[in-house]
């Protein structure tokens, strides 16, 4: 019986790297081309195996329009879309070496010409109704995303803090963006510094948040995927908090800014009003607009967590339960920190402002306006 147990084990340990060569993992080769559906050849609906769901089942024949196989004419099996003749989508053509598997697959309808279309709409909406004031706030627009690709992306796939990143960049962003927008001006330093300031309190808030809900950051396919991908070298859990920093930007921005506008037209138009009446008027301003901008930003959060809210209401998840789960937590975190920065902004930039601007009595502005007026 030793005998055989040992010979049992000798085998297994010879074959043992055999086996294991022949089970590496070899990545699949994916290409993906943009195609054209040249005929349906068959189309019905199929019940979804162990469901009650029914899905559309297509056979389409499409010619690919780009890429190495440009011109070829293929049959795909489609349960993905519902395409018609002449529809454009993406393609994909998956390759494994290892098992000689070789298929094709409808990734995603080809939607550049609408995605063009809106933001040449956008942008003419904004120059026409917004004028040198709209070309201003588009700069500053595309300045902002320049920053998020060229510093914030990179910096936190480098492994940086995402919060300390995301407050570097969102400080930036705030800083070259309201003065492009708004002109270097006594007014705009005020609101910036406003801006900045309530960007520090918000990212140290999050710091405090995220040490209390220790949540993972793995709520989503996305981050899953992205943690693999990036062999663990993110901090999840500060990077959903650093997306609360860029999340309230706009926000933030319209907070700051009206405030800072507020002060300067107190002083304007009281000129031997203290400062401390200036800031008592333009706080009651804030108090009006506070309402507002907190209840924008829960429902905007809301609004992108709808899907979910809708799938455990429809199935009956347990309130506290659900409330627990880290996917609601974090968007409920989301809304509450971000709220607090919003709250906050309005007394920090109408005290800032308060302070730069009562020396001044309205002289940036006015000079601004005459400069405009000629």
């Amino acid at each position: 019986m030793t005998i055989r147990v040992l010979s049992a084990g000798v085998f297994a340990l010879i074959l043992f790297p055999l086996f294991g060569v022949a089970q590496e993992l070899v990545p699949d080769t994916v290409v993906v081309s943009k195609a054209r559906v040249v005929e349906i050849v068959s189309q019905k609906t199929l019940e979804i195996a162990g469901t009650d769901t029914e899905q559309l089942h297509q056979t389409i024949r499409a010619e690919i329009l780009d890429g190495p196989e440009k011109g070829a004419v293929i049959t795909v099996e489609n349960d993905f879309l519902a395409l018609a003749e002449s529809d454009l989508f993406y393609l994909s053509h998956v390759t494994n070496e290892a098992s000689g598997a070789d298929y094709y697959a409808v990734s995603e309808r080809y939607r550049l010409p609408a995605l063009l279309g809106f933001l040449a709409l956008f942008i003419a909406v904004t120059l026409a109704f917004g004028g040198k004031q709209g070309f201003r706030g588009l700069l500053a627009l595309v300045l902002s995303f320049a920053f998020i690709f060229l510093f914030l992306l990179p910096g936190i796939l480098a492994g940086y803090s995402p919060i300390l990143v995301a407050m570097g960049v969102a400080s930036l962003i705030v800083l070259i963006g309201s003065y492009v927008t708004h002109g270097v001006n006594r007014m705009t330093s005020a609101a910036v510094i406003g801006m900045v300031a309530t960007v520090l309190l918000t990212g140290a808030l999050a710091y405090i948040a995220l040490y209390l809900t220790q949540f993972t950051g793995f709520y989503t396919d996305a981050a899953v995927y992205l943690n693999f991908n990036t062999r663990g070298a993110i901090d999840f859990s500060g990077l959903l908090m650093g997306g609360i920093l860029i999340g309230i930007l706009g926000v933030l921005y319209d907070a700051a800014i009206g405030q800072a506008v507020a002060v300067e037209e107190l002083f304007a138009i009281g000129k031997g009003v203290s400062r401390f009446e200036v800031y008592k008027r333009a706080l009651r301003i804030g108090r009006e607009h506070i309402g507002a901008l907190v209840n924008t930003l829960a429902i905007a959060y809301t609004g992108a967590a709808l899907p979910l809210l809708l799938l455990m209401y429809n199935v009956g998840t347990n309130v506290s339960l659900a409330l627990n789960s880290e996917v609601i937590a974090v968007e409920i975190i989301r809304i509450l920190v971000g709220s607090i920065g919003i709250v906050l902004a309005v007394p920090l930039t109408t005290a800032i402002s308060v302070w730069m601007l009562a020396g001044g009595r309205h002289n940036d502005s006015t000079a601004v306006m005459h400069k405009h007026a000629h």
